[in-house]
């Protein structure tokens, strides 16, 4: 693949439900607009990637536009202001925004390709880059949160960011996934440079370093054995006491409904573990048949650690649950100011945006 790929953070935010005004959407949407194009014309379309896929600066700039500082809410709307407000001047800028929230993030891919005469690229490696990071955060991370919103940033030369979330019901909290496509060429082996999250617990991490035996053991099972044996395999395995691990079980994997995809997966013979994550039909269950399979039989354990490694939320001056990064606040609150200060906007609009982003300082 041609593409690179960095995750670049996590956050992990409280769920709240409901829709935005559309006396204060229509706002955020020109504000986020203007601070873009002072971005992009200051420094470049790629710089305003780099600062979407940064947790910090993305939070400030939903304070700034006038979300609610840790509701789960401002990922969802902050980029859609930012796709409302970039409408029509993506030729100019030479950057795009595709995908949104529930079914509007299935029509991802179809947005990518309709912005191809735009580009000077073929459009195939991004729709990739999305499709992937997508897979990743859904199903080889295994973190018990599930993907509903994905927004793809991408430049006319090729350069990507993502920004996707997923909602856990059980403790109520949304955590938010940064993804940055230019430094990492791996998707599947520590993508993420920092993590960020409410919570902590045990998590089928497929793209951790200590799964990197495993990853080889799975992709070579999904290649090499018949469907039926490893259906065979797992009913097998239903008779053995198992290890209390919650992503590591039968319980709700049912092997013959899989035979299907296992036949998939043997046609294709997928020459390693990303190339059998992006198999059309290969998912989160498919993936914890095949984990319990390179652990109990081949002894090839995957990682149960959650990547995430501290609350990005909850930062306190008292250093808990861990100290303020003062240096990143500081440098996102420099940038937006100044591009606040350039942005052509109302006196008022300007005054007004300039006090919610002090009140987060």
């Amino acid at each position: 693949m041609s593409g690179s790929a960095q995750r670049t953070g996590i956050a992990n935010l409280p769920l709240h439900y409901g829709k935005v005004p559309p006396w204060l959407f229509g706002r955020m949407s020109q504000l986020a607009r203007e601070i873009t194009v002072v971005i992009v014309d200051e420094f470049s379309a790629e710089e305003m990637l780099r600062r979407l896929s940064d947790p910090f600066w993305f939070q400030a700039f939903g304070c700034v536009l006038g979300y609610d500082w840790h509701s789960s809410g401002v990922t969802t709307t902050v980029c859609g202001a930012l796709k409302e407000g970039m409408r029509g001047l993506e030729k100019e800028l030479g950057l795009f925004v595709a995908g949104g929230k529930g079914r509007t993030s299935r029509k991802t891919p179809a947005e990518i390709e309709g912005f191809g005469h735009l580009l000077k690229i073929n459009p195939s490696p991004l729709v990739y880059a999305s499709r992937m990071s997508a897979k990743v955060d859904s199903s080889a991370l295994q973190d018990g949160y599930q993907l509903y919103h994905h927004t793809f940033f991408f430049t006319k030369d090729g350069s990507w960011a993502v920004v996707q979330q997923g909602m856990n019901e059980v403790n109520r909290y949304a955590r938010r996934y940064h993804w940055l496509g230019e430094r990492v060429t791996d998707f599947v082996c520590e993508p993420q440079s920092a993590i960020c999250s409410q919570g902590r617990g045990e998590t089928l991490n497929l793209v951790a370093s200590e799964s990197t035996k495993a990853r080889d053991v799975i992709a070579q099972v999904a290649t090499e054995e018949k469907p039926y044996k490893i259906v065979t395999q797992l009913n097998r395995l239903k008779t053995l006491d198992l290890p209390r691990r919650p992503y590591i079980t039968l319980e709700d994997i049912h092997p013959d409904r899989l035979g299907k995809i296992f036949t998939i997966a043997y046609e294709h013979q997928p020459q390693n573990f990303e190339s059998l994550l992006g198999l059309e039909g290969v998912g989160a269950k498919t993936l914890r048949a095949l984990s319990l399979i390179s652990e109990l039989i081949y002894d090839t354990p995957v990682s149960l650690r959650d990547p995430a490694s501290y609350s990005f939320a909850h930062g306190g001056k008292d250093g808990h649950p861990y100290p303020v990064d003062r240096k990143t606040y500081d440098s996102s609150i420099q940038f937006l100011a100044q591009a606040l200060d350039k942005a052509k906007i109302g006196d008022r609009e300007k005054l007004e945006a300039f006090k919610r982003l002090k009140a987060w300082q």
